[in-house]
């Protein structure tokens, strides 16, 4: 990634403690505009927390972290393991809740939903409940209301370890295209080895509480299609991250 290319989020020796609990850090990391950096490491080591801090959710203890959306909203899209959805709502106005929660008119905020629901694949689906929606569609509404304010960063926290292999895949190739199309820096928490290959540019392997970097992984900029899942380039990548995760466990 070239080094002119903004940064849009980062942590500078950031540090979360719950009480006397050391959860996390110190941690250093920036994600730049059109990078998809993947965090994986054993439950526990912060990896979830790091994404709360980075969303405003969580204060960190020392250091700092910075979510710096210039040029569209100032609020990064999340996607949590759920998609956390109004039951009561329709696809198209749970996609456009942040909106009316900023106060944008009607017209505009249904009719922004309506482009992002187009953008997962969901136009037709507009006035279905969340109950008459498969798990990977209801994710797919939570990816669109993440996108509706076209923010310039997206933070997501393993969104998709419920859904089926194919519709795994489907959601990925999702965030590849809103990355590339929108130019976003994507924050990306996952426990699979290969979804995490798949979708980066670099793979940061944390350690166990509190977390810390303890390796980098450079994925080669190569198509992310079928035929990348079965290349010499996925192989490598994939080995060499789950080298690193058994290291761990071995030091354990």
């Amino acid at each position: 990634m070239p080094a002119e290319t903004p940064i849009r989020l980062s942590a500078r020796q950031a540090c979360v403690r719950f009480g006397a609990l050391e959860a996390l850090g110190p941690i250093d990391l920036s994600v730049r505009a059109g990078e998809c950096v993947v965090l994986l490491g054993p439950s526990g080591c912060g990896k979830s927390t790091l994404l709360a801090a980075l969303a405003g959710l969580q204060a960190v203890a020392s250091g700092a972290v910075q979510a710096d959306a210039t040029g569209g909203s100032d609020i990064p899209g999340v996607v949590f393991q759920e998609p956390n959805l109004m039951n009561w709502a329709t696809a198209q106005d749970n996609v456009a809740l942040p909106l009316a929660l900023a106060g944008v008119g009607k017209v505009e905020r249904l009719g922004r939903a309506q482009k992002a629901l187009k953008q997962v694949g969901l136009t037709s689906f507009s006035a279905a409940y969340p109950r008459t929606l498969s798990g990977g569609m209801r994710m797919r509404v939570a990816l669109a209301r993440a996108l509706v304010n076209e923010p310039s960063a997206l933070l997501l926290d393993e969104p998709f370890a419920a859904i089926d292999e194919l519709g795994r895949r489907a959601l990925d190739d999702l965030v590849l295209e809103a990355k590339r199309d929108q130019h976003l820096a994507v924050l990306f928490v996952t426990h699979s080895v290969d979804e995490a290959v798949y979708l980066a540019d670099r793979i940061l392997v944390l350690s166990p509480r509190p977390g810390r970097i303890m390796a980098e992984i450079a994925v080669p900029d190569v198509p992310r299609d079928p035929a990348f899942l079965t290349s010499p380039t996925f192989a490598d990548a994939a080995a060499a991250a789950r080298r690193v995760l058994s290291a761990q466990l071995v030091a354990a």
